[in-house]
């Protein structure tokens, strides 16, 4: 265990990625915030924060295929760099319009628009870099600790942006525009070894080949799934201002708090996970977490309190990074490099299906609902998906170890 922990700290491309993917996720994650509450202080309608993400799942949904089968002919770090030159114009529109006091609804929800794009098009390539930077055998613990920059930056981005929120949204937008600065300056170095692939002329079926090879592999299928309808069904970020405003009563800086405490659970799981690697009984481990994560679903939307929130959206964190790594490490282990772009496009189609629509998802439902009736509702549907699961998917739950060698395309 020390020679593979000495190993990873070697891999100098992959800590790059880290502090790249930790940057971004942060600034991501202060952005949705402030979006967030400014749209709320805008409107008071639980279904425009919901529509926030929505607009921001449409071109994602468009853009994920051709931007997968993009990942697999260019070099990413340089494709994941252009998508946060391209979020970082429209934080600086947001800053403009918000230091003139002139934000509306219509230019909030156009940025998400193009954030959308510019998301749908990283996802891919970002998701198929980790392979490339890691030898074969650290790829469990380093799809860990990848995972563990996006929590890190979940915690962290948000706890920040709530503070900054306080002295206005201009500071925070500046703050978002600063990290996006520093996660680009980093991508745009990143290096591999690239090779190009063959030339061959785009056609439907080479689009859709990414989306074939999960549908003829249940496992990852199963797990795909699973996951996408957990956080579509049970998750919450898109009503923490509605919690933070008008359930709890803890104003901006208790929103920062809410939304950093899953990402307290799901650090403290990453850092057991990159240290002790899951080896056996992955799928029914994966199982478990979602059922977990459902039941803590349940205790945050009942609870009346913030320390108790807090602890139930932790719990939530810690099971959901269980989730996310046997995820990622069976697509990554089970798949071609030459298939990696198209794989990472359908994945991405799943995450923003679970992530953005699963947002719209609770906004409206929150709209007919109330924000606690919306997220009880989800969390009773997502241990019914975990129940359905185990019937339709039992090649997922009977699966042991990772496939440590991909198969040949």
């Amino acid at each position: 265990m020390v020679e593979a922990r000495v190993r990873m700290r070697d891999q100098r491309m992959f800590l790059r990625f880290w502090v790249v993917r930790a940057g971004a996720t942060s600034a991501s994650q202060m952005l949705n915030l402030v979006m967030g509450w400014q749209m709320y202080e805008l409107t008071r309608s639980a279904w425009d924060l919901g529509l926030i993400g929505l607009v921001q799942f449409i071109p994602l949904l468009l853009v994920s295929l051709p931007a997968g089968q993009l990942a697999d002919r260019m070099h990413r770090g340089r494709i994941v760099a252009l998508c946060l030159a391209v979020q970082g114009l429209g934080v600086g529109l947001l800053l403009i319009a918000s230091s003139q006091d002139a934000t509306s609804r219509a230019l909030v929800l156009a940025v998400a628009a193009l954030l959308g794009v510019a998301r749908g098009v990283q996802m891919p390539a970002q998701q198929a870099l980790v392979p490339l930077l890691v030898p074969p055998a650290l790829l469990s613990r380093a799809m860990a600790l990848s995972a563990s920059a996006g929590q890190v930056a979940i915690m962290a981005g948000p706890a920040v942006g709530g503070v900054l929120l306080l002295a206005g949204a201009p500071a925070a937008y500046a703050g978002t525009l600063f990290l996006l600065a520093l996660a680009f300056g980093l991508a745009a170095v990143l290096r591999y070894e690239h090779i190009p692939a063959a030339r061959t002329p785009m056609s439907l079926d080479s689009l859709l080949a990414g989306a074939r090879f999960v549908w003829e592999r249940k496992v990852l299928l199963g797990a795909l799934s699973l996951d996408l309808f957990a956080v579509l069904l049970g998750g919450v970020t898109a009503l923490l201002p509605m919690f933070a405003r008008d359930v709890l009563q803890v104003g901006p800086a208790g929103l920062g708090m809410l939304r950093a405490a899953p990402a307290v659970g799901a650090v403290v799981m990453a850092v057991l996970l990159a240290r002790v690697s899951l080896t056996r009984r992955v799928g029914a481990r994966m199982m478990g977490a979602v059922v977990i994560y459902a039941a803590a679903m349940g205790v945050f939307g009942l609870s009346s309190v913030l320390w108790l929130s807090m602890c139930a959206l932790a719990v939530s964190g810690a099971a959901d990074m269980v989730s996310v790594v046997v995820r990622h490490t069976l697509v990554q282990a089970e798949t071609p490099d030459e298939m990696r772009g198209r794989v990472g496009a359908v994945n991405a189609m799943f995450l923003g299906a679970s992530n953005q629509l699963g947002e719209f998802e609770s906004g409206a439902t929150a709209a007919v609902m109330g924000p606690v009736g919306s997220v009880v509702f989800g969390a009773v549907a997502t241990l019914c998906i975990a129940a359905a699961w185990l019937r339709l998917f039992p090649q997922l739950v009977r699966r042991d170890r990772f496939t440590t060698e991909p198969p040949p395309t």
